[in-house]
């Protein structure tokens, strides 16, 4: 319980963050990508969203019919995670070159320490890597996420699918922010999922209260440079010093 505070707590320290004089300046093209892609995000909630339930409902057997006002709204928070998600890989994707800028300025006012990736200059240079990094992870989610999806058409086994995908999601968001700080110190995909899974109670914390802050209008716009800041927080205090774990 205590991890998962902490992990809820970083998010609220990448928000302190956000507003810090230094820092506000990278926090400009993700708060303006974030923007575009969760206002469309909230337009599409509003066309997709039934047709998702329906869909969902309709692999209900005969014989549990009658859990179909029950289910209703478990499938709704499936649906909206489901979208609000798929908004989130596509606005970190846009995103990925500035979010690294903005981990780095976040950990050197953190540490006091500064992190030679480059700086503005180095930013065309590594657009291509950033992509080619939100690429792999993307691979990554959809090996994991079509098996999981599965699971909505399978009858009885349906009902526990939205919580299962709550938990992945939440999973996956750990991964998706915490990736900008640990790629800055060169890490590969590899190392930075084994030090989430050293940590794994206080990585779904951060990933899960990342998630709910993407599904509240408006302030799902504050969602990714809020994220990538905390992400990097967390990599300070709780994950940097964890090389030589094994």
């Amino acid at each position: 319980m205590k991890n998962n505070l902490y992990g809820m707590h970083n998010l609220f320290e990448g928000l302190r963050l956000i507003r810090q004089p230094g820092l506000r300046r990278y926090v400009a093209v993700p708060l303006l990508v974030s923007t575009v892609f969760f206002t469309a995000a909230i337009f599409g909630l509003s066309h997709w969203l039934e047709v998702l339930i329906d869909l969902l409902l309709g692999y209900l057997p005969a014989w549990l019919d009658w859990l179909r006002y029950l289910l209703w709204p478990v499938f709704a928070v499936a649906g909206v995670l489901i979208i609000f998600y798929s908004f989130s890989l596509m606005t970190n994707l846009i995103a990925a070159p500035f979010n690294g800028m903005l981990a780095e300025a976040v950990e050197q006012h953190l540490s006091g320490q500064p992190i030679d990736t480059g700086g503005w200059k180095a930013l065309a240079r590594d657009i291509v890597p950033s992509l080619l990094s939100e690429l792999r992870k993307l691979l990554y989610f959809l090996l994991r996420a079509l098996p999981l999806g599965l699971l909505f058409l399978i009858p009885g086994v349906n009902i526990a699918a939205p919580f299962l995908w709550a938990l992945f999601s939440a999973w996956m968001l750990a991964i998706e922010y915490v990736d900008y700080p640990m790629a800055n110190h060169l890490l590969h995909f590899s190392e930075q999922r084994r030090r989430l899974r050293k940590r794994r109670l206080l990585s779904l914390g951060f990933g899960g209260s990342s998630l709910l802050m993407t599904m509240i209008p408006l302030v799902n716009f504050l969602a990714m440079p809020v994220s990538v800041a905390g992400a990097t927080a967390m990599w300070v205090h709780e994950l940097k010093g964890r090389q030589q774990d094994s």
